[in-house]
């Protein structure tokens, strides 16, 4: 699908989506909980939908009633199917955990783009405990049973996914886990995160102070009631559109959340947005903007935004941290500097930083590499600069199916064709 975007100015309140993080964390947690739990105010959306599906077919029972699902846990048995994890690669990581534990043989299958994502580091780790795992072919398989646990050591450079999939399962170890990091891992939020979801259903972690070593003893994970708060990594483009088209009230933001991508408040603010903060809102106004220098290792997923913004502002922005954008569902960085270059923008990319000199843009047709964050981040330039084409427009449905009419609901111009 193309989305035509014509320069727009777009104003008006908009809610947040719900956090699909916090949503699949939560289905995780539900599912190892014996019980009926309560997810409120889930995320709807592909990624989501593929941790539901693979999780019922190992067991976990979920009814939809108006604003959540409930959510029968415990007692999970191997699918004799193989469970397709689609694009999502925080549920096959974390299902490949959690099948080292399911009694039997499950193979976690997964789509092309999944398939460029690594999860060898995971295997490993779960080797070292005694799993057998492997992966073999299309699909990851995993031969699950009772695990003693102990102490995994793991090397630099981790994804935070790995250590989170290891803590949503430590508990179910019968002498519990200790992780150990040779080094402070990035997207340290993502993992503050996961030990939140878990306190919530009753499973204590111990980390230290840098997050390099983690304690988890047996426990049972307890059926609870989980509300959902906003994605902030989501609401970044929503509040992008309002820093430079109009002004835009953004809703269901939690100010004290965890997730790391909040931080983007803080960085707007050093490029000049005029904005305001209330309980549980953010309203964002047009403004000049200005080059930053700032660190994404933390908050990776704000890179479209960030680098979309920078081209916008004057002057040069510095933007490090990045390295580990060139493993998400395409290589952001590369995809960056190739579409935006269509449209006069100029980068230079480094090893783990890149360069943008802010300069008058062009429209122009651009390709979204089937990433959800890129078409977003795009339809915010199509709406200052006017005359862009995204190609892939709905891989948004993969984290924020309702991104195009929020946008028009704005007043942004958006024609949707085949």
């Amino acid at each position: 699908m193309k989305a035509i975007i014509s320069k727009s100015k777009l104003n008006g309140r908009v809610a947040a989506p719900p956090s699909k993080s916090y949503t699949i964390r939560a289905l995780m947690c539900a599912a190892l909980a014996p019980g009926e739990s309560q997810i409120r105010n889930p995320l709807k959306s592909d990624d989501t939908s593929a941790a539901t599906r693979v999780l019922t077919h190992v067991g976990m029972r979920v009814t939809a009633y108006n604003d959540g699902w409930r959510v029968v846990g415990g007692g999970l048995k191997a699918s004799p199917e193989d469970l397709f994890c689609r694009e999502s690669a925080a549920t096959l990581r974390f299902m490949t955990a959690l099948s080292a534990i399911i009694p039997g043989k499950t193979r976690l299958a997964f789509g092309p783009s999944l398939a460029k994502r690594p999860v060898r580091p995971l295997l490993a780790a779960l080797t070292e405990l005694g799993v057998k795992c492997d992966l073999v072919g299309d699909a990851v398989v995993v031969e699950g049973g009772e695990l003693t646990g102990g102490v995994v050591k793991l090397g630099p450079d981790i994804s935070s996914q790995f250590i989170s999939a290891l803590l949503l399962v430590a508990s179910c170890m019968t002498e519990g886990l200790v992780i150990e990091l040779q080094a402070p891992p990035r997207s340290r939020p993502y993992i503050a995160m996961t030990i939140e979801c878990m306190r919530s259903f009753g499973v204590g972690v111990w980390a230290s102070p840098d997050y390099t070593r983690f304690r988890v003893a047996p426990q049972e994970y307890q059926p609870t009631t989980y509300q959902v708060e906003g994605d902030w990594s989501q609401a970044s483009y929503l509040l992008a559109l309002g820093a430079t088209t109009g002004e835009v009230l953004v809703t269901n933001l939690n100010a004290e959340s965890l997730q790391g991508d909040r931080v983007i408040l803080n960085i707007m603010q050093k490029m000049g947005v005029s904005f305001s903060q209330r309980s549980g809102s953010v309203m964002v106004s047009r403004s000049p903007l200005r080059g930053i220098n700032t660190d994404l290792a933390d908050a990776i997923d704000l890179l479209p935004t960030m680098v979309v913004l920078a081209s916008l502002a004057g002057g040069e922005s510095e933007i490090r941290g990045i390295a580990h954008a060139r493993y998400k569902e395409s290589n952001r960085v590369a995809a960056l500097v190739e579409e935006l270059g269509k449209m006069g923008v100029r980068v230079v990319e480094e090893e783990d930083k890149m360069k943008i000199i802010g300069a008058p843009l062009q429209g122009a047709e651009v390709d979204s590499h089937a990433d959800h964050r890129l078409v977003m981040a795009f339809a915010v330039l199509g709406a200052v600069v006017g005359n862009v084409t995204i190609l892939g427009a709905e891989s948004v449905d993969k984290t924020f199916p309702g991104f195009w009419r929020a946008f028009r609901d704005l007043g942004g111009n958006a024609e949707l064709t085949d």
